[in-house]
């Protein structure tokens, strides 16, 4: 199976305290670690892939010819990522969108025992967040990506819903068991969401067809995936799949594996493992093979393995990862923290808090890649890593002044908070950059540091 990402980035909950067997540390990663479950809300075997080497790249198409990302999906990437939009128990769990959808790319390590059958799935009308929307079925889906979301209405795996804008308040509402979103709040996650642009694919050409670079196994792929199928000449895996269409219809059909489901696009489908409604497969051979069964497309072993080879192709997508970096998490930072420019003008105290919010956890997570000095697994750069430490406290304290002075109405000194809070990120950026060799942002430590979490992990699951 293609390992498609290591795991889903920092960002999408907060560390939390912990004590480990016989090591007293400061926080704990939730990475492969169920903490949650002693606080009641996940199973103990969950695990929401928390902490990441390599992060999902994600691309907007506000930004693809030069411009600039506008307030509106800035607003909504922020919101995405905040648990305070959600229901109490996502809440408390520390989840957000952004925990399923991990940069706008599914999580495909999410796993809730109950709730998923295998990591990427998921149980959208089970009992755990919203009891009231239970059906007493359980019915697992994939998780999407939604790379490219605009282009691909109706939405959800049934294809039901035609306005974007009614699936996300379905999540939020339903699935999770949040408020009735505001109204502002629901339109900028959905023009974020918009905004998020596929991959490109440097193997395709116009109208979905693969340029000159293509190797001999892709292109026999091709010609097989536009062959008519030996019992239906008017049907092909292109009729379903158009190329040119960006590799969807935008119809349901019934392709015997359990009812009517969209057919989902290929492009940057790499990415987008487990495959099928349900997550039943692992690649594109399996894929394959069950098309082969169910149609009697009497495909040979080397036919398959061609047309797996073109789906790759065709599901490929260029840099589709990027490092994990102060640098990264000071971006994103910036990013929500541009939005009280606009915000503490307008006097908009609710839009201020949830921003003070969302940078907070941004921040706290981010001071949790350093480990305090007397943490044992991770050996040099004491100093470095309590002065990281430090100033990045001193950032969270910063933030709260920005939202006390804006919630008694002071907004005249919000802004200066505001400008002061970014003279201490300023003096914050270098010194969480030379403590990155004694970090969790190093592989070798990251390793350490969970391996030394393991007996902990498994005195939680019995």
């Amino acid at each position: 199976m293609r390992q498609y990402f290591s795991a889903a980035p920092f960002r999408a909950a907060p560390f939390r305290a912990a004590l480990a067997a016989g090591l007293i540390f400061a926080a704990l990663p939730a990475a492969n670690l169920p903490v949650r479950a002693a606080e009641g809300i996940l199973p103990p075997a969950a695990n929401l892939n928390e902490t990441a080497i390599e992060l999902p790249r994600e691309i907007f198409h506000s930004e693809a010819s030069g411009g600039k990302k506008p307030y509106l999906v800035k607003l909504g990437d922020m919101a995405f990522g905040s648990p305070a939009i959600l229901g109490p128990a996502a809440r408390r769990a520390g989840m957000s969108c952004e925990t399923c959808h991990v940069e706008g790319v599914n999580n495909a390590q999410f796993y809730i025992p109950g709730m998923s059958t295998r990591p990427g799935t998921f149980d959208t009308t089970g009992p755990l967040f919203n009891p009231k929307a239970d059906d007493g079925v359980f019915d697992v889906l994939t998780i999407p990506s939604l790379r490219g979301a605009r282009s691909f209405a109706p939405y959800g795996h049934n294809g039901r819903t035609a306005s974007l804008r009614d699936f996300v308040r379905n999540v939020i509402v339903v699935e999770f068991g949040g408020e009735e979103p505001a109204p502002d709040i629901l339109d900028a996650i959905v023009v974020y969401i918009q905004d998020i642009d596929l991959l490109p694919n440097p193997r395709l050409g116009l109208a979905g067809q693969l340029n000159p670079k293509a190797s001999k196994a892709e292109r026999r792929g091709e010609a097989l995936f536009r062959k008519p199928f030996p019992g239906n000449a008017a049907m092909s895996c292109a009729t379903c799949h158009t190329p040119s269409a960006g590799f969807a219809d935008r119809e349901v059909h019934d392709i015997g594996s359990g009812g009517m489901f969209k057919t989902p696009t290929l492009l940057n489908a790499n990415f987008n493992a487990p495959y099928f409604h349900d997550g039943r497969f692992d690649g594109y051979s399996q894929v394959v093979g069950y098309f082969n069964g169910t149609f009697s497309l009497k495909l040979s072993a080397k036919d398959q393995s061609n047309l797996a080879a073109y789906l790759e192709a065709v599901g490929d997508g260029e840099q589709p990862f990027l490092r994990a970096s102060p640098a990264l998490a000071f971006a994103e930072i910036d990013k929500f923290v541009s939005l009280l420019d606009t915000a503490i003008p307008a006097k908009e105290v609710s839009i201020v808090a949830l921003t003070v919010d969302a940078v907070d956890r941004e921040i706290r997570e981010l001071t949790e890649h350093f480990p305090e000095r007397k943490n044992p697994t991770v050996r040099g750069g004491e100093n470095e890593r309590a002065q990281a430490r430090a100033t990045l406290k001193e950032l969270v304290l910063g933030l709260r002044r920005i939202e006390t002075t804006a919630s008694a109405g002071n907004f005249d000194e919000a802004k200066i908070a505001l400008d002061d809070y970014r003279d201490l990120q300023a003096a914050a950026v270098p010194l969480a950059q030379a403590a990155v060799p004694y970090s969790l942002f190093d592989p070798d430590h990251q390793k350490a540091y969970l391996a030394a979490l393991e007996p902990f992990q498994q005195a939680m699951q019995r």
